[in-house]
């Protein structure tokens, strides 16, 4: 039976990337597991960006996941936070609770980590292990050159707001678990998602030529309203115009919207720019093989609102709100 170390030694120490720590001016390496701390430095000039998530079985993900996807989304949510940023991926920490060691499920989900973990030059330093439900809390830690950080609380009248990828494939996926509708792209919902892609390269590009940003986790109503209580203004959105998979607009409507507009796990990027950055931004969306698409305008200072329009330019009157991890439908 496995103990505790011989789980970390077995299927995480051994592809933590721990190499001594540098102390000349350039990035400092993660000095990691072995030791009762980790060591991190970002390069000279450059700041730390911190974030942590937790999955919690039952709550974000469902018993039956492959263990391998979830590896995968477990760090990618994080990886998601610091492309919002538009930070560079540095190293992360690992904390895991686990009903029981079962090493068949341990393989695929270190497996699962690591994959995206390399791809990203993203280094384990440390974490904990623990007997007990199935609960997943990575902290992540990235750079990002000092002042260039993207922030929420940046966006400016007259911005144009913008989305990448396309939304909703991740909550269909859902629907279809649930059985709220079915199709024979169920399973491509089910790996949006399971697997979604952090935009680390897209939101490094975005340094310097968008104002504000996040990702979308939690559904685009309930998170551009965040960016926009943090910066003091309101949007014009139209809803028509929110990207989404020719399987997702096959929805009904109702069920469409519910999907692109307050679905939550996209794990897109939500970006406000000014007017004259559009052909830079189509260069960027070209250089990062990501598309991006123009979706509505930052309005004057005022109470944070969203007001929503269809392709005419009519109305809309929707009843939206993001995902709430205390009152989840």
């Amino acid at each position: 039976m496995l103990s505790e170390f011989s789980l970390i030694d077995r299927f995480f120490a051994r592809r933590a990337t721990a190499p001594s720590p540098r102390h000349d001016e350039e990035a400092a390496k993660p000095l990691g597991i072995g030791d009762d701390c980790a060591l991190i430095a970002p390069p000279v000039g450059h700041q730390l960006a911190i974030s942590t998530d937790m999955l919690v079985e039952g709550r974000h993900f469902f018993p039956d996941v492959d263990p391998y996807a979830l590896g995968h989304k477990a760090l990618a949510v994080n990886l998601s936070d610091l492309a919002a940023m538009g930070a560079k991926p540095h190293a992360f920490t690992l904390a895991l609770a686990l009903p029981r060691a079962d090493e068949a499920w341990l393989e695929a989900f270190s497996n699962g980590l690591f994959a995206l973990a390399e791809r990203h030059d993203c280094a384990l330093v440390g974490g904990d292990t623990t007997s007990g439900p199935l609960n997943i809390c990575i902290t992540v830690f990235g750079d990002v050159p000092q002042g260039a950080a993207l922030r929420r609380d940046a966006a400016r009248p007259g911005d144009d707001i913008y989305v990448s990828g396309t939304l909703g494939d991740a909550r269909a996926g859902l629907g279809a678990i649930r059985g709220e509708w079915s199709a024979p792209e169920a399973s491509a919902w089910r790996r949006a998602l399971e697997r979604p892609e952090p935009r680390v390269a897209l939101g490094m590009a975005l340094r310097g030529v968008a104002h504000a940003a996040l990702d979308i986790s939690d559904g685009l109503a309930g998170d551009l309203m965040h960016l926009l209580k943090r910066s003091g203004v309101r949007a014009v959105v139209d809803a028509d115009a929110v990207p989404c998979s020719d399987a997702v607009r096959a929805l009904p409507e109702t069920a469409r919207r519910q999907c692109t507009l307050a679905g939550g796990d996209d794990y897109e990027l939500c970006f406000t720019a000014p007017i004259d950055a559009r052909d830079a931004l189509a260069k960027i969306a070209t250089d990062v093989k990501v598309p991006l698409t123009r979706i509505g305008t930052i309005e004057s200072s005022g109470a944070p609102a969203i007001a929503w329009r269809d392709a005419s330019g009519a109305p809309l009157s929707l009843t939206l709100q993001g995902f709430d991890h205390f009152h989840a439908d």
